[in-house]
């Protein structure tokens, strides 16, 4: 799995304004209907949701991974988001969610999906990594400090 492969301009955004967890998956659900990723939005946010309702995807450090398998995309497709303000996301930590990274694959494919997540929660163990995210000024610096191999 390549980060670089899954994340354009077009699946970042800097400035999410949903203020509560239900805001936050529907505006990245809308990110990745508008770059051409997901073909059935509605199809996409149910198997979030019921995702979520299983187990919240508030990570710790801020940081949340919607996820869900559904057959509304043909391969692995994911967007990040940035909210200006602390959102809370029943994370494991308890602690408000800013950097949200969403992740849909195919019911049939699991390996991909599976190494995508492992693959991101390891990028936020650097504190100084989830700092540069939330400083970034450009979409072009979000994709470059998350697919940077250091930190």
């Amino acid at each position: 799995m390549n980060l670089k492969s899954v994340l354009t301009t077009d699946t970042v955004n800097l400035h999410l304004k949903g203020k509560t967890k239900d805001e936050i998956i529907g505006e990245l659900l809308d990110i990745l209907v508008a770059s051409g990723k997901v073909t059935d939005r509605a199809e996409a946010l149910s198997c979030v949701l019921d995702r979520e309702r299983k187990m919240s995807t508030g990570m710790k450090h801020g940081i949340a991974i919607p996820h869900g398998k559904t057959d509304s995309v043909s391969d692995l497709v994911a967007c990040i988001g940035i909210s200006d303000n602390p959102v809370d996301f029943d994370s494991l930590d308890q602690e408000p969610c800013r950097i949200f990274i969403m992740t849909l694959s195919p019911v049939s494919k699991t390996g991909p999906h599976l190494q995508f997540l492992a693959e991101v929660s390891l990028l936020f163990k650097s504190a100084e990594k989830r700092q540069d995210i939330l400083s970034a000024k450009s979409k072009e610096d979000v994709i470059k400090i998350l697919t940077s191999v250091e930190g």
